[in-house]
């Protein structure tokens, strides 16, 4: 199969012919339909989320074709489209019971612990637990690059802060997840305030429905966001990483209020120094987010099945595999609106 191989850090990433991966006895093999390129695989191209083996295949937000089933697999046949989350869970310790996979002990992390979906195949572990049927109206470019910002986005407004028709949000940072977060927000009836510092994100966010937005460059958004919300929000979603939108977004909410942190500290933001005085204060509510298990993607799914909300204006670009460098590069700045999607993986 064709693959993009990361063999050094920010080097670029390889294209050349490498086996397809084995199918697991549990799992299944997929042909990849389409792939997100995301800050987080930025993240790993960088070396800043840790060691990796090279060389590797980068590549955690996709959908595609099962090609091959384990002799244990009795759910899913060769055909069958599906969509994977990017924590594969192991489906029988304590927290997969509990129905909280994102936090499975055992958890395999494609492109990050695994080979990942810059390829034409990938390997799913543990496919009973793990595979969502797509349907069949769905758009595959759509379907990859729900996999790790609209699935987080929804599972932290809905599955852990319960954001409620008619509340405040607040969303800082206008990228992938900020970009879900308000079209989810707003068709979960919430009222959205978006936060960024790049003109094009704010503006992206006010053609697609934010109530207000924020350019952080030039006011203060705490004061700005306390102004337009009467007091504050009452939920708060950080989409970064870094200590300075974090502490805005904690500030920014009104007493009661919950904070929802899905940005991933890396590199040198690992540890922050946050406002606890506002978090005892203001009697605060921090939820750390991150992924979305797969019994939950059904209720996502529907929802954009039934025409409840429009996710198409997350995707901006439909790349090959060949400009997937090119890509990751764009993160290195500012990065435009929406996200890119390899749908080619030939050329």
């Amino acid at each position: 199969m064709r693959a993009a191989l990361l063999t050094d850090w920010r080097s670029e990433l390889k294209i050349e012919t490498v086996d397809t991966p084995e199918c697991a006895e549990d799992g299944v093999v997929l042909k990849v339909l389409a792939t997100g390129i995301c800050r987080s695989d930025w993240h790993a191209w960088t070396g800043s989320d840790g060691p990796l083996p090279f060389p590797h295949i980068l590549g955690h937000e996709y959908c595609g074709v099962v090609e091959e089933t384990g002799s244990r697999i009795t759910k899913w046949k060769k055909g069958d489209r599906v969509i994977a989350p990017f924590i594969l869970a192991c489906g029988h310790c304590h927290a997969c019971a509990a129905g909280n996979q994102t936090t499975c002990d055992d958890q395999v992390l494609p492109g990050f612990n695994a080979p990942g979906a810059f390829a034409e195949y990938v390997a799913v572990p543990h496919a009973e637990t793990n595979l969502t049927a797509l349907p069949e109206s769905m758009d595959e470019a759509l379907a990859a690059s729900l996999g790790c910002r609209a699935t987080t986005a929804w599972h932290g407004l809905t599955g852990r802060a319960a954001l409620q028709g008619g509340e405040w949000l607040a969303v800082f940072g206008g990228g992938g997840v900020g970009l879900a977060a308000l079209l989810l927000g707003k068709a979960l009836g919430a009222r959205v305030v978006v936060v960024d510092v790049v003109q094009d994100k704010l503006d992206y966010a006010t053609k697609h429905g934010a109530d207000a937005v924020v350019d952080a460059s030039k006011v203060d958004p705490v004061e700005a966001i306390r102004e337009i919300t009467g007091g504050g929000a009452h939920v708060s979603l950080e989409a970064l990483g870094i200590p300075v939108t974090t502490i805005n977004s904690i500030k920014s909410l009104r007493k009661l209020g919950r904070h929802i942190q899905i940005g991933m500290p890396a590199g040198e933001h690992l540890n922050m120094n946050i406002p606890m005085d506002a978090v005892y204060s203001g009697q605060l509510a921090l939820y750390g987010t991150r992924g979305m298990p797969a019994w939950r993607y059904p209720s996502l799914l529907a929802m954009i099945e039934s025409g409840s909300v429009d996710l198409s204006p997350m995707i901006a670009r439909k790349v090959p595999l060949s400009k997937v460098t090119e890509e990751l590069q764009v993160f290195d700045k500012p990065a435009p609106p929406g996200v890119a999607v390899i749908t080619d993986f030939l050329t």
